[in-house]
């Protein structure tokens, strides 16, 4: 017996049970659009949280309190960062290497405009030197200055998603809104970065240092320093810099024993790529189990058709059908299941693959599409392997006594 022979046998075998057969392939489509889909949110995450840490420059350093990496978090005299530390990295005596330092503070509040309410989730105290350090660029009017920080002035910068919701589709610019019951003066709004799928960057008010501290935050500890370094190559020579400085003006004597931290782009996105790289890899195992449940289920459909078939099968090996005849029926049969579900399953991977999800937008990963297909057509052959060959080992007379 030829292939298309084998193919059309296969075929009729298949259509006799439409309702079986159909619901086996969309276990196997189940399972690999799962492995697409799934791959692809965590690839599309790490991707945009890879795209918002490369946003805030390559030149970027970002000084944090607590324990530095590898050091004991219980470090005696902790002190936290504060603007005189801030002042003193800007120092060109002390850190030849850094262009411009920015100390921040972070709170949240409810921003209100002729009626209109919108929380903004982060709202920044800092100055000037922030906005090119963190690579904020202004669409519509301009930034506030060194002048505004030194008369506490109650201005601000906001995001594009801030101005969307409070003002629609009207400029922000010279506008007062309210802020936490503080006024301020709308000067300039930034340009759209774009989502990372848990935070909005574009939801933020960006107000001079002093104001936010005299509102909201007090004149206590900074919830970080933003530190620009000369560039690119400068990077390491800086974060040494800000280490001894740090650890000068803190009393620390022993490496080990930081208070304090200072990430680059690099250490960051190497975490980053760990942790989501974990991230992708069990959502990736999640995604297989559901295609080995489908491959379970094709053993199971094509034992319950080999016992239904059993005197077909018999009456074939009377009139001298061969092993090889039957055994390639069969698995002819679990192969074109797991085909047909998988690749409906890969239509569906991709197509489930445009949505956004959780709020991340997923990126397809080329390889477990193939990947994927090329999986469901392996487990079609192995799981119809068993009953394959339990049917070509059915001795012809034992299958014509079969009821």
């Amino acid at each position: 017996m030829n292939v298309f022979e084998t193919l059309r046998f296969a075929l009729g075998g298949l259509a006799a049970n439409k309702v079986r057969s159909g619901l086996t392939t969309l276990g196997v489509l189940i399972g690999v659009a799962a492995v697409i889909i799934l791959l692809a949110v965590g690839n599309g995450s790490s991707q945009a949280v890879k795209d918002s840490i490369e946003k805030l420059g390559t030149n970027a350093l970002t000084v944090s309190s607590g324990a530095g990496f590898g050091a004991s978090s219980t470090a005696a005299g902790t002190k936290p960062l504060t603007v005189d530390d801030a002042r003193a990295l800007a120092d060109p005596s002390q850190a030849p290497d850094v262009e411009s330092v920015a100390p921040e503070v972070t709170t949240s509040q409810t921003a209100l405009y002729e009626g209109t309410s919108h929380t903004v989730n982060q709202v920044v105290g800092t100055y000037p030197a922030y906005f090119k350090a963190s690579n904020s660029k202004v669409a519509t009017g301009d930034y506030f200055g060194a002048d505004d920080v030194l008369n506490s002035r109650k201005v601000a910068v906001i995001g594009s998603t801030t101005a969307t919701d409070l003002f629609g589709a009207a400029s922000p610019v010279g506008r007062r809104i309210v802020v936490g019951g503080t006024p301020l003066t709308v000067v300039g709004v930034l340009q759209t970065k774009g989502g990372t799928g848990f935070q909005d960057p574009d939801d933020v008010v960006i107000a001079p240092l002093p104001t936010v501290q005299n509102a909201w935050t007090g004149f206590g500890p900074l919830s970080q320093i933003l530190v620009e370094a000369k560039s690119a190559s400068a990077t390491t020579p800086a974060q040494n810099e800000i280490t001894t400085v740090l650890m000068a003006r803190h009393g620390i004597k022993d490496a080990s024993a930081l208070d304090f931290r200072v990430a680059s782009q690099a250490s960051l996105l190497s975490t980053q790529a760990s942790t989501t790289k974990t991230f992708t890899v069990l959502l990736g195992a999640v995604a297989a189990i559901s295609l080995l449940v489908g491959g379970i289920g094709i053993t199971n459909i094509m034992l319950v058709t080999v016992t239904e078939r059993t005197r077909e099968i018999g009456i074939r090996k009377a009139i001298g059908a061969p092993r090889g005849v039957i055994l390639g029926q069969f698995l002819a049969e679990s192969t074109l299941l797991s085909l047909v579900g998988g690749g409906l399953g890969v239509v569906g991977g991709l197509v489930g693959s445009r949505f956004t999800i959780v709020g991340i937008k997923p990126v397809v990963i080329p390889e477990s599409v193939i990947g994927a297909f090329a999986i469901a057509v392996a487990i079609g052959l192995f799981f119809g392997g068993y009953p394959a060959n339990r049917a070509a080992g059915l001795r012809p007379i034992e299958a014509l006594r079969h009821e």
